[in-house]
């Protein structure tokens, strides 16, 4: 009932049922979810703690502005999918990759150690044994080499940029795998070779034709949803992890 309410509330907020400063009705919100305010206060905490809502003294629960949403954390990411941001989730994961990993892959190439390399190798076998498997499966094999090859780095700092991507690269991966798009496997293999050889530029250059494919994808990805519809559609990926949400 509680990871509910939160959902509930936080996929209205994010969607501008409830606006900017707009002070949430709690007597109201009980009886309509059909929820005790014990219950609904926790929720409340939640979403405070994801930055969506805070409380003011003398006016109550407020609906914050949307600079201060922790646009990094899973559910919100999740929610604004829903509420039809996909295109711009996947567009702005691209450009933060573009920032990012091609000179984490040169760092990697630089730094990297045999142990390192096993883990690259061992995500890598994993993708290509979730090529035909589940849209999970995929995804979780995807984020364990990403998140190896931040760690390749042996730049702390770096290594826990892996915050930073996961929550969109997570939904980005559950459209891609659920999509008829190119097989993965070849570019992040291209890269792991270039790190292997110790190789930082061919590291960095196979990297950005990594994330040129994946930009392409996520292209065909999001064409298909405003052909479909996005948001609450049938044909939109992200309302179909929504229903299931619901159904849990």
């Amino acid at each position: 009932m509680h990871g509910q309410t939160v959902a509930t509330l936080g996929r209205r907020i994010v969607a501008g049922a409830f606006p900017e400063g707009a002070v949430l009705d709690l007597a109201a919100l009980g009886r309509e979810l059909d929820v005790s305010m014990t219950v609904l206060r926790e929720s409340l905490r939640v979403l405070a703690a994801k930055g969506l809502v805070e409380a003011r003294q003398k006016r109550g629960t407020v609906v914050r502005e949307r600079r201060f949403w922790n646009l990094l954390d899973t559910d919100v990411t999740r929610w604004r999918a829903h509420a039809g941001e996909t295109a711009r989730l996947l567009r702005d994961l691209g450009e933060l990759r573009e920032m990012v990993e091609p000179e984490a892959a040169a760092l990697a190439a630089r730094r990297r150690t045999e142990a390192d390399l096993a883990e690259l190798d061992s995500a890598l076998a994993a993708m290509a044994d979730a090529v035909h498997g589940s849209a999970e499966a995929a995804a979780d094999a995807d984020l364990r080499w990403h998140r190896a090859l931040l760690r390749a780095t042996h730049n702390e700092l770096v290594s826990a940029l892996d915050s930073v991507v996961e929550p969109a690269l997570s939904l980005r991966d559950a459209l891609v795998h659920e999509a008829a798009v190119t097989d993965p496997v070849p570019s992040h293999a291209a890269v792991v070779d270039a790190v292997r050889r110790r190789d930082p530029a061919a590291a960095a250059t196979a990297m950005r034709a990594l994330l040129a494919e994946a930009a392409q994808d996520a292209e065909e990805i999001t064409g298909d949803v405003a052909e479909h519809g996005v948001g609450t559609t049938a044909g939109d990926p992200a309302s179909a992890t929504a229903r299931r949400e619901r159904e849990e």
